[in-house]
């Protein structure tokens, strides 16, 4: 694109679709293929190589190849640096709508649930909460919610999940409002999580690294568990405890 006219109105629509609170940008390569591939509905592609991101498509993910082509707008550097300041290294820019929360609760309330929801209690770091995202993806939980002020849809949220948000259902909720199912909460006073079974249907419960879970979430638990750790480790990183809890929910069901 490169009429001046044309290139002040795309920059024109994009910053009024980004206004919306219903949309989120998607930084890089992989968190844009991520929502193709799941069935996101990408509005805009911004690249200031066009040749060079179809044929990373081509290389990386063939399959979202087509749509790419069809949606990739190429604009100068300056015009692609006042979307994304600092640019991701493979060079491209989206802007998608995130699901409707009526859509996330109603795969967070299915009944019988397939896979535990991941439940982060007032998580503070954004780069934590998109790994756990993108695990929970890779490992095929029912979906992640979040409770507190931090958003789950923040653009850097997006891009530590590589755009998996889009393959699980994400939402933040208050504890009043969580999907029913028994509460399996990580706690060090809890059962060693190797003698203890998790159910497809659970809430597996995670606080933060600092602090815990708090009372009230303790207190509503069905079961407390814990990860053993070596004597004066104070804790795991929140992505790895995830991981830990998910790939023992995985490991307790049949191949």
């Amino acid at each position: 694109m490169n009429d001046e006219a044309e290139v002040t109105g795309l920059l024109r629509s994009w910053r009024e679709s980004a206004a919306d609170p219903g949309t989120v940008v998607l930084d890089g390569f992989h968190a844009l293929k991520h929502a193709l591939r799941f069935g996101g509905d990408v509005r805009y592609v911004c690249t200031a190589d066009l040749a060079a991101l179809l044929r990373l498509a081509d290389e990386l993910a063939p399959d979202v190849a087509p749509a790419l082509a069809a949606l990739a707008v190429e604009l100068p550097e300056p015009a692609l640096r006042t979307l994304a300041p600092k640019p991701h290294p493979t060079g491209v820019v989206a802007l998608a709508v995130r699901p409707g929360p009526a859509a996330n609760l109603a795969a967070l309330s299915r009944s019988p649930r397939p896979a535990p929801v991941v439940l982060l209690e007032n998580p503070r770091n954004l780069g934590n909460v998109g790994a756990v995202i993108r695990l929970a993806a890779g490992f095929g939980a029912t979906g992640v919610v979040t409770t507190g002020d931090l958003d789950p849809w923040h653009p850097n949220v997006v891009r530590g999940s590589a755009g998996l948000h889009f393959a699980t259902a994400v939402e933040r909720l208050t504890l009043a409002e969580l999907p029913a199912g028994p509460l399996y909460v990580l706690d060090p006073e809890g059962a060693d999580i190797r003698t203890v079974t998790v159910p497809d249907d659970a809430l597996l419960a995670f606080g933060t690294e600092r602090h815990g879970v708090s009372d009230e979430l303790r207190g509503r638990a069905a079961r407390l568990v814990a990860v053993p750790m070596q004597p004066g480790v104070s804790s795991f990183n929140l992505a790895t405890s995830v991981a830990m809890g998910l790939f023992h929910w995985m490991s307790g069901r049949r191949p």
